[in-house]
């Protein structure tokens, strides 16, 4: 890449705002992420969602906002993970959904699952859905994860929490994945 060429970038922060653990206001990590040099820095709700500009590749972005963070923050852990997105792989996440994911937000629950630093591989057996409850489906890098609303209380997500696995995820749900997109344009 050159360095003069701006990239944007979709950031997905994992395990911030949590349970009142690791507590980063949106517009306190907005100014962070400026005075470490990005540039147009937005960020979309408090779950840690970031979209900005840098002359850096995806893996030196997430490098510096990683040794960045800590100088900013008092975390309370190490659960915060991170992953650097370009516009490109993000359309392609929305690209590839499973027929009919996201479309009945009335009557489905859904969610994109990104993995970080492990492949689908790995991830998939620790998912075990409950039959005319929840449903998923493996991605490029994403597992996609649907559920019926009604019965919510009755899926097996929740499972995936007390895993190995699971602390190299980070999930959103399809309207955010969907908003960032368009927030990318």
């Amino acid at each position: 890449m050159q360095k003069d060429t701006l990239t944007k970038y979709v950031v997905l922060l994992r395990g911030i705002n949590v349970g009142g653990k690791n507590k980063l206001p949106m517009s306190e990590l907005k100014k962070c992420l400026e005075e470490a040099g990005f540039l147009h820095v937005l960020t979309y709700i408090a779950s840690g969602n970031v979209i900005l500009e840098s002359a850096k590749s995806p893996r030196e972005v997430k490098d510096q906002i990683e040794a960045t963070l800590p100088k900013c923050f008092a975390l309370d852990s190490e659960l915060i993970k991170i992953l650097v997105l370009t516009r490109e792989q993000l359309k392609k996440v929305v690209d590839a959904k499973p027929q009919g994911f996201g479309e009945q937000p009335e009557i489905y629950h859904s969610d994109v699952i990104f993995l970080m630093d492990m492949d689908i591989g790995e991830v998939l057996p620790v998912f075990n859905p409950r039959s005319g409850v929840d449903a998923v489906w493996p991605g490029e890098g994403v597992v996609y994860s649907q559920r019926l609303s009604a019965e919510r209380t009755k899926n097996r997500l929740n499972k995936i929490m007390g895993t190995r696995q699971y602390k190299s995820m980070t999930i959103r749900t399809w309207n955010t994945v969907t908003k960032l997109l368009k927030l990318m344009d």
